[in-house]
């Protein structure tokens, strides 16, 4: 083996470039959040030669001439000064590693000038090597990267092609775009703009840029403080019924940082259960502002991963917003939040459920994907303790406030289509609404919250055979049942009958619907009380193709307007959809 020996700075700087700098999209990130952080309110990205050569310029305050030589030095940064500042981290960068990595796989020219300078700074750097000389130029920064890894063969020869890294480049500025709405964002590929925002702070117009209005038609905004704890949530999140495929547009921040937080996605997971159907996903933008000394985000070299002081808090306060959010409640802006350099105390009122306390070891980061997970012991903590019982929910309703409505229009009733569609007109257009799951979603929401269930009383029942698996579930959850009117007797170790069955649902067969709650579980044992009650619903609904007169239309409808979650059934089928009156008149050809 060979002796030791010191290493050179270069080949130190290469070494470490490998962590910070993954790819092309990585340099863009690291000098894109120096800008952020520099306060500019004007950001250009310029990408050209295959991803190699990238150009960021931006009008923040610039770097102080004498500081510039020390700013591309290793572990050189004027965001943080001791150890006490790690947790009070209130900028996106701060360890001071980026431009010492960046400069050492890569030719790179950075003009820069502070407002108290006439003229500017230029410095070239190349294999760590950094010169300066004086410069004219606008108050602001200038970072040039040609030749990316191209004294790195091996890190070059792993990348992909031109158009892939720039569709890393493409999804990394419009998450930054979509934590930064008051700065406007421009990136350009070979000349041309492929995306654009105005900069005015207004959240739901950034989206619209970045997006379509497709996209800011069906959104729900999102707004809650809790000013104990020091914590805000805002942003948007959509319809249950406008969904995606992935969870590809689960934009979620803390403090305007992008994370891949396992703790915030269960709690929109959460939100959005038994809404949407399974394998679909609602399309959310949230931040979450929280006291910097009550979260950690100094983790891991990404700064995705992040540890909260109080997760179970967190959680319950994520979830809660955005079923607020969806069931149209917003609290009135409030003054910007006083940050708090001291942990924040949280006290649970009065029938708010509480979530276990997740160790830090229980939040692990695997770098082999960069997915952060939470083990399977915190989660099933923390799906045991969401409110599936009726009473849980009516509890935790009490979190929020209810919204102060317009009085609704009265619904013109056309007639019914198929027996299975009634017809509404409105003054934008045609809405279709599907009978059953109108009437599903009201008697949901009215057994979720009733404390009694009227049971009827059989005097026949047939006798029903189960598998002695079912028999044991069945057995050991009877006071679930109990609690929505049913009532099950054994025979036999695998024989039952039923001795009652809630009024609504009196004159369905006892079989269909064991059957149906049976197949529906899936394994999934603790949503037991769910797969009863969603069962219920859907049996006591009206069903397709079933004659309805214009009163028991106007009866369904009604009803169905009231309730908190008019998108989708308890099975996230969608209930409603408007045909738009200038979409029709623009297919006869007629002015709308």
């Amino acid at each position: 083996m060979a002796r030791i020996q010191q290493l050179s700075k270069h080949l130190i700087n290469q070494i470490a470039a490998g962590e910070v700098i993954e790819r092309p999209a990585s340099v863009v990130k690291e000098l894109v959040e120096n800008s952020v952080d520099a306060g500019a309110k004007k950001i250009s990205i310029e990408i050209t030669n295959d991803c190699r050569n990238i150009r960021i310029a931006d009008n923040g305050c610039g770097i102080h001439p004498d500081d510039i030589l020390l700013a591309f030095t290793k572990h050189a940064t004027s965001k943080i000064q001791n150890d006490d500042d790690l947790f009070g981290i209130h900028t996106l960068g701060f360890r001071g590693e980026a431009l010492a990595s960046i400069i050492s796989i890569s030719r790179l020219t950075c003009t820069t000038r502070t407002a108290e300078f006439e003229t500017g700074t230029k410095v070239k750097c190349e294999n760590s090597e950094v010169h300066q000389v004086e410069t004219g130029c606008a108050v602001g920064t200038i970072m040039d990267i040609r030749d990316l890894f191209y004294n790195l063969p091996a890190r070059l020869k792993f990348l992909k092609s031109g158009a892939t890294e720039f569709s890393y480049i493409q999804e990394l500025a419009q998450s930054i775009a979509l934590a930064h709405p008051d700065v406007a964002f421009e990136l350009k590929r070979d000349g041309k703009s492929v995306l654009k925002t105005n900069g005015l702070g207004d959240l739901k117009r950034t989206i619209k840029d970045i997006f379509n209005g497709d996209v800011t038609d069906n959104l729900k905004e999102v707004l809650k403080t809790d000013r104990i704890a020091g914590m805000q949530i805002s942003g948007f999140v959509s319809t249950p019924d406008f969904t995606r495929s992935s969870k590809k547009n689960y934009y979620m921040y803390i403090n305007k940082r992008a994370v891949k937080c396992p703790v915030f996605q269960k709690s929109i997971d959460q939100a959005y259960k038994n809404l949407i159907a399974s394998g679909k996903y609602p399309f959310v933008v949230l931040n979450l502002e929280i006291p910097p000394a009550d979260v950690d985000v100094n983790v891991h070299p990404t700064k995705k991963e992040v540890r909260y002081k109080n997760t179970n808090m967190v959680f319950n306060f994520i979830y809660s917003a955005i079923q607020g959010g969806l069931s149209n409640y917003v609290e009135k802006p409030l003054e910007e939040i006083p940050e708090s350099s001291e942990p924040a105390s949280f006290q649970i009122p009065a029938g708010v459920l509480a979530f276990p306390q997740a160790q830090n070891d229980e939040i692990y980061f695997d770098k082999s994907d960069d997915a952060m997970y939470v083990s399977d012991e915190m989660m099933e903590k923390i799906s045991s303790s969401l409110p599936f019982s009726r009473e849980e929910e009516v509890e935790q309703k009490t979190l929020i406030s209810e919204p102060e409505k317009a009085p609704e229009p009265q619904d013109v009733i056309i007639g019914q289509y198929k027996n299975t569609y009634i017809l509404i007109e409105k003054e934008d257009g045609l809405e279709i609404v599907d009978q059953h799951i109108a009437e599903e979603r009201y008697i949901y929401e009215k057994l979720m919250a009733e404390k009694d269930v009227v049971s009827q009383l059989l005097f026949v029942s047939d006798v029903l055979t189960v598998s002695s698996a079912e028999a044991e579930l069945i057995k050991e959850n009877l006071d679930k049942f109990e609690r929505f009117g049913y009532g099950i007797e054994f025979l036999k170790d695998t024989e039952l009958i039923f001795r009652k069955v809630p009024q609504m649902i009196a004159k369905v067969n006892p079989k269909e619907i064991l059957a149906d709650i049976l197949e529906n579980i899936e394994g999934d044992i603790d949503g037991l009380e769910e797969k009863i009650l969603i069962t219920t619903s859907c049996k006591a609904s009206v069903k397709a193709g079933q004659k309805l007169s214009t009163w028991q239309m106007e009866e369904i409808i009604k009803r169905w307007r009231t309730t908190k979650m008019p998108y989708t059934c308890p099975h996230g089928r969608p209930i409603s959809k408007i045909l738009p009156h200038k979409q029709i008149a623009s297919f006869f050809q007629r002015q709308a």
